[in-house]
């Protein structure tokens, strides 16, 4: 794809981007790391901004780097807003999926006057138990040196039962070569996550919002999505109900689902 250019955000926040128009932000869920998506992970960040990106210019961020333990959610947002206030100069069209939309949905509490409308994906104003366990679980044993095992357990518990104990040996391959020798940015992350509640604080979100979330999804119960969106000023839910956390974060319906949110936000 041409035109796609990666780099940082305020000199912090690692970007991948692409397309032009109006600026659009869309902010990664959880990764071992803050880089700038590569490999399999940039092939799908691609395939997924490329949906928007003839009516937008798209910036694929992941989170500051270098975040201290014990920073809020809300301050993971303030570094992003102030790389929007510094470097695109104007209010963005807003998107995250799972702990990005954690973050998209703190950004338009805290800050809603740089946002013009926000999508959040497979994400809601707080975690769901089964999501938090799983997450604690990932920190606990990155803590103690095996960050592997976290997240392949993390990214088996997204799968049906059966399939997940068969699964966990192709996971501990695919995240074997980006688990971190440092796990700051991701224990940081973690622990802001997991005191992460905007529910009494969503009245503040007044931009147009779209949740999109699946019924089956690990995570987030399907009341939390429904709770989000009626929580904030001009808000709706889409719910797939045979979708899980994986299918309803990376399906080209989605994408397609938020686009023509946007534009319909984009039009006087």
């Amino acid at each position: 794809m041409s035109g796609v250019s990666t780099g940082l955000l305020n000199n912090e926040i690692p970007y991948l981007a692409v397309g032009d128009g109006p600026p659009l932000v869309t902010v990664q869920g959880l990764t071992p790391t803050h880089e700038a998506p590569k490999g399999v992970e940039r092939r799908m960040a691609l395939s997924s901004a490329s949906t928007m990106s003839d009516s937008f210019r798209v910036h694929v961020v992941s989170r500051k780097r270098g975040l201290q333990p014990g920073e809020s959610m809300s301050d993971i947002a303030g570094y992003l807003a102030a790389a929007i206030e510094n470097d695109l100069g104007e209010p963005v069209f807003l998107t995250g999926t799972s702990t990005g939309g954690s973050v998209a949905l703190q950004l338009a509490v805290d800050r809603p006057h740089l946002v013009r409308a926000l999508v959040v994906v497979a994400s809601a104003y707080r975690l769901g138990p089964r999501g938090r366990q799983v997450q604690q679980d990932l920190a606990r044993l990155t803590r103690a040196g095996q960050g592997v095992d976290g997240w392949a357990q993390l990214m088996t518990a997204m799968l049906p039962t059966p399939l997940q104990s068969p699964a966990k040996p192709l996971a501990r391959m695919m995240i074997g070569s980006m688990t971190p020798e440092d796990p700051t940015d991701l224990l940081a992350t973690h622990d802001a996550e997991d005191s992460f509640d905007v529910r009494d604080q969503l009245h503040r979100i007044t931009m147009p919002t779209l949740v999109i979330g699946g019924a089956k999804d690990t995570f987030y119960a399907r009341e939390l999505f429904e709770d989000t969106a009626s929580g904030v000023q001009d808000g709706r839910a889409h719910i797939f109900p045979t979708w899980g956390h994986v299918r309803t974060s990376i399906s080209s319906s989605t994408a397609n689902l938020t686009l023509g949110f946007l534009l319909a936000a984009l039009r006087p």
